[in-house]
């Protein structure tokens, strides 16, 4: 998240950190409390372990993942879906080994776009920073918008106005964030909880009825069946790669969200231990949740199937969902309206840490003098109240869709998200390839004097960075190829020369400079993460070792 101060909470004490973006607590303070000290401009940390840990599994696992698929099988088929995800998956891996390697060395609260302005350039802090929080609070009203659409799965709009769910999501929203840190941490961790469940059980489904498991007891297999590939737009080899490489917007869309994980570990405790396992799980949950889904996929749903394109059509409910439509084709009752209830789940969820994000990321920028000095003003909760105030504004777009009309202009509106997420990748593997230079310039050792070295670096990150920007530059391209559509086209670029105009334009009021290799600050702030890490350690030590089960738990938690 760019900007965006993530709260962490540890039953030992707090020391430092390279920002007064953190309170600290004292040493008699119980785990997951802080001392109430009164208003301050200073955040509290509340999360605690296994809230990161299983936010890290669960937080990317959306809508994207078990609605989007559906339209890619359609458009690309199962080989062209799978070899997508796959590639967008390693892309991911890199960010996240990118974003890593910095994060275990200098953990700041300022996420990636903090790291932008102190490696690369503090206009491109900027540019990054309002980047993220435009994408944001336009995906935060699209969620509740999701939201008011899957409830219509039992309450058709003709008998309840979308609208009625709009404000009565809007309102839980808004209250679990003004709750405070520890609130929402407790319900993300159990939605989150929910998600991993349901994903891990749709997939075991879909391996028996791909095995032979259902009702109809029919072995699947549509990659020779029915073809590996689709065409798109045109005819032959030609459509076939037009048909892959339109899936790779979908695809990034399924995986927008993910970097949140290397900022949440960027203020964790001991970021030496933490930030490697975070990856790890990245990489786990990219395999597990997103390759094998949409294998398993292809396997069990033919990507010319009659019911997957009237599910292409049912906006998002559960029968938007290509799992659905391999329950029906097995033949299982009931399961449909089960998944509903699930994917509402997943969107609420979606919809609060969307608000959170939005809140934290203007809230850091306006610590650090990129916004008005009022949003950076907490509570003596360690809520920034104006912050949150004006992020959950946003979600009043959400209303645009009660009116069918304008639900079509708001659709285009949120294909903004997916631009602005490519541009806050690329971003983090620029700022990345900058922190390598300095290293170097400096005399370090990336290997030896880093806690943690991106694998493959620097190679895996200009081969991410070079896919992101085709990714980037060809977004759009079934807009003109398939007959000029100026809304969608706008809709597809537009991201960019707003970015751009955020840069130069800070660029030339602020007259900043590029920041040079051997004057990058590679030293503050690095000795209070060292001795913290070092008090963590001398803790553990004389907490005695952990045994048995107590030990699996604290390796996964």
């Amino acid at each position: 998240m760019a900007s965006t101060a993530i709260e962490l909470n540890d039953h030992n004490d707090l020391k430092k950190t390279p920002s007064a973006l953190v309170r600290p607590s004292s040493r008699d303070v119980e785990e997951g409390d802080v001392k109430n000290l009164g208003p301050s401009e200073n955040l509290h940390r509340g999360l605690k372990a296994r809230h990161i840990t299983m936010i890290a599994i669960g937080g990317a696992v959306g809508t994207g993942l078990i609605i989007g698929t559906g339209s890619a099988l359609t458009r690309a088929g199962p080989a062209g879906v799978l070899i997508t995800y796959s590639i967008v998956g390693l892309i991911v891996y890199a960010v996240m080994c990118a974003l890593g390697e910095m994060a275990s060395y200098l953990p700041l609260p300022h996420g990636f776009a903090g790291y932008a302005s102190r490696f690369v350039d503090p206009a491109l802090g900027f540019a990054l920073g309002y980047n993220y929080w435009f994408k944001y609070i336009i995906v935060t009203p699209n969620q509740l918008t999701a939201a008011a659409l899957v409830l219509q799965f039992w309450c058709p709009r003709d008998q309840v106005n979308p609208g009625v769910w709009i404000a009565i999501f809007m309102v839980l929203i808004i209250c679990i964030n003004y709750f405070g840190i520890k609130f929402f941490g407790e319900f993300e961790f159990w939605l989150s909880s929910i998600k991993v469940v349901v994903i891990i059980a749709l997939i075991l489904l879909c391996l028996i009825l791909a095995c032979g498991g259902g009702p109809s007891h029919d072995k699947s297999g549509y990659y020779w069946r029915q073809g590996a590939f689709n065409e798109y737009i045109a005819e032959g080899a030609k459509g076939r790669f037009l048909a892959v490489w339109s899936c790779f917007i979908t695809a990034t869309f399924a995986y927008l969200g993910t970097e949140l994980v290397g900022v949440t570990v960027g203020e964790a405790r001991n970021p030496r231990r933490t930030v490697p396992k975070a990856i790890r799980l990245t990489f786990f949950r990219i395999l597990v949740f997103y390759v094998l889904s949409v294998l398993l996929l292809g396997l069990i749903v033919p990507y010319n199937s009659k019911d997957l394109v009237t599910a292409n059509k049912a906006s998002t409910s559960a029968a938007a969902s290509p799992f659905v439509v391999a329950i029906r084709l097995a033949g299982i009752p009931v399961l449909p309206g089960f998944l509903n209830a699930c994917i509402l789940i997943f969107v609420i969820s979606a919809a609060n840490s969307d608000l959170y994000i939005a809140s934290r990321t203007i809230f850091a920028l306006a610590k650090d003098g990129k916004a008005p000095a009022f949003l950076a003003r907490t509570d003596k909760r360690g809520v920034p109240i104006y912050a949150l105030a004006l992020s959950s504004s946003f979600c009043l777009l959400a209303f645009l869709n009660v009116s069918n009309s304008s639900a079509t202009v708001f659709k285009y509106f949120v294909n903004l998200v997916t631009i602005f997420g490519i541009l806050t990748w690329i971003s983090i593997l620029v700022t990345h390839l900058f922190f390598m230079k300095a290293v170097t310039a400096q005399g370090l050792d990336r290997h030896r004097d880093l806690p943690y070295a991106a694998p493959f670096a620097p190679y895996s990150t200009w081969a991410a960075l070079i896919f992101c920007c085709l990714i980037c530059i060809f977004k759009g391209f079934d807009t003109i190829a398939g007959g000029f559509n100026k809304t969608s086209f706008i809709t597809s670029y537009i991201g960019i020369p707003v970015f751009l105009i955020f840069l130069f334009g800070y660029k030339i009021a602020m007259k900043s400079k590029r920041v040079r290799a051997e004057e990058a600050d590679l030293v503050s702030g690095k000795a209070e993460i060292d001795q913290d890490e070092q008090d963590f350690l001398d803790e553990q030590e004389a907490a005695g070792e952990k045994k048995g089960f107590y030990r699996f738990l604290s390796w996964l938690f």
